[in-house]
């Protein structure tokens, strides 16, 4: 059995704003990874894994999946038989696609059609990403697909729309550049279903619909149209102003823990701050000119420089 990685991913860019339409860019993230592998299940991960692992293939045998998306479910349960775990260090609860790389995974390895990401036109990007958000609706209730199709990818992937993707390519990071992006650790594991819940209901408000869609959207597209450029000034611009909305409206999902140096970046100017995927805990996402300023002005943080520019 060959063990391709699935590595995880980050949503730079869409959090919550995807379900409304906007655009999104997420981006593979090599630093944590998962694989499927064999053993005798000593460890109390491994026979947890296991267990969830018998537990998903329970499920998929509820699902129908579109014709040329099948599975082999047969051979997939005699491998949880023959003792099959995911060995993997990608946290959960952290925005950075725990369930997404395993059901990229699965997908690699028991579809029954095979499919080489290099070669994947936009309308199988299309349907790769309904047949994930089936698959990895198991985890979260719903599931827009797009975690697990930038794990399989293994590519950076721009969400057009709610049903368009596409494969992109991102400005080279160049490790002797001043500016990053980066991780900073909540301290605190985040649950996305509660916190997507929290977002609908504030959905139900007429007002937070209007500022979202006017001002939210807005500025989000415009970060991505400016990074793919690679156009800093308009870039920093509107992502003030992403960080500034996302402080006033998106406070529940704010850890309490990064509320004051949320502050302190939009006062200084030093940084930027925004979600990385549901918040709620997890990570929460850093923007800056200048990594050693904000590095500072950060301690005590722990903090995972993801990308140089």
């Amino acid at each position: 059995m060959t063990n391709p990685l699935f590595y995880a991913k980050i949503l730079l860019f869409g959090e919550y704003g995807i379900i409304e339409d906007s655009q999104g860019l997420t981006v593979p993230y090599s630093f944590y990874k998962g694989t499927l592998k064999f053993s005798a299940l000593p460890t109390d991960f491994e026979k947890k894994s296991n267990e969830h692992l018998r537990l998903y293939a329970s499920y998929l045998n509820t699902v129908i999946l579109p014709d040329g998306y099948q599975l082999d479910l047969e051979a997939f349960q005699k491998d949880i038989d023959n003792n099959l775990f995911f060995d993997s260090n990608i946290p959960q609860g952290y925005g950075v696609g725990s369930s997404g790389a395993l059901v990229a995974a699965i997908f690699e390895r028991y579809s029954l059609t095979k499919y080489h990401p290099d070669s994947i036109s936009k309308d199988q990007l299309k349907d790769l990403k309904k047949v994930f958000g089936i698959l990895e609706s198991y985890f979260h209730g719903t599931s827009s697909g797009i975690d697990p199709l930038i794990c399989y990818m293994n590519l950076p992937i721009l969400i057009e729309n709610r049903e368009s993707v596409d494969k992109v390519t991102i400005p080279a990071s160049t490790d002797d550049r001043k500016g990053a992006i980066f991780l900073i650790d909540s301290g605190m594991v985040g649950e996305t279903g509660p916190m997507v819940q929290i977002f609908f209901e504030k959905m139900k408000t007429e007002g937070f619909r209007k500022t979202l869609r006017e001002e939210f959207i807005r500025y989000n597209n415009a970060c991505i149209d400016a990074f793919l450029k690679k156009e800093m000034n308009p870039f920093f611009k509107n992502l003030k102003k992403l960080s500034v909305w996302a402080y006033d409206h998106f406070k529940p999902m704010i850890p309490e823990s990064i509320y004051n140096i949320w502050k302190k970046g939009i006062d200084t100017n030093a940084y930027y701050l925004k979600l990385c995927g549901s918040g709620g805990g997890g990570y929460i996402l850093g923007f800056t000119r200048d990594y050693e300023e904000a590095e500072k002005m950060l301690s005590g943080f722990n903090k995972e420089v993801i990308y140089r520019f």
